[in-house]
């Protein structure tokens, strides 16, 4: 049974790491990044409704007297 040569596996394994490193680097460097977000200010729009110029009570069911 002949006998596994590992004499390039050093230089394979570090030539495989080293273009990992490069194309991970080329990848992240691509993206575009916003430099200063700013807040997005929005309007609110007040809705008159008929239920909020009165007075309205919401009774809880242990607030309302027993039967």
């Amino acid at each position: 049974m002949p006998q596994l040569d590992t004499s390039t596996w050093f230089i394979t394994i570090l030539s495989t790491i080293i273009t990992l490193f490069i194309i991970m680097q080329l990848k992240i460097s691509s993206h575009q990044y916003y430099t200063n977000p700013e807040p997005k200010t929005t309007k609110t729009t007040k809705s008159l409704t008929p239920w909020e110029t009165k007075w309205t009570k919401i009774y809880s069911p242990l607030s309302l007297p027993q039967r």
